[in-house]
């Protein structure tokens, strides 16, 4: 089991960078698959990117792919998502998250992952 805080966002212009962190606390947390979601305002939560235990394996949303990076230190209980090239569409609350059952490769779907952080906001202007 693991307990997560993530923390981080805040207000940037479009083409800015932001970079999310994930606290865990816990035992074995190399066990555990992370991933990131997001929730828009009058939108469903939705896949972010994800990265495997080990750190060997990730897996991003079309929609970051090529902006977004997620990397986690397993020796320092962290995990990290580094967002640049920031566009309005971005802004949402976002989540990380952590799967024990998919720790090998990072699941995109939301019932996989059991453990989850309170939310940090991400506001993009325009």
């Amino acid at each position: 089991q693991v307990q997560l805080v993530d923390s981080g966002g805040g207000l940037v212009q479009a083409g800015g960078s932001l970079r999310l962190s994930c606290a865990a606390s816990g035992r074995s947390f190399s066990n555990y698959a992370m991933g990131w979601f997001r929730q828009a305002p009058g939108k469903e939560r939705e896949f972010v990117a994800g990265i495997s235990g080990s750190g060997s394996v990730t897996r991003y949303a079309d929609s970051v792919k090529g902006r977004f990076t997620i990397s986690r230190d397993n020796a320092a209980n962290t995990g990290n998502l580094q967002m640049n090239s920031l566009k309005p569409e971005d802004t949402a609350v976002y989540y990380c998250a952590a799967s024990w059952s998919t720790r090998l490769y990072p699941s995109l779907r939301q019932s996989e992952y059991g453990y989850w952080g309170q939310g940090t906001q991400v506001t993009i202007s325009s």
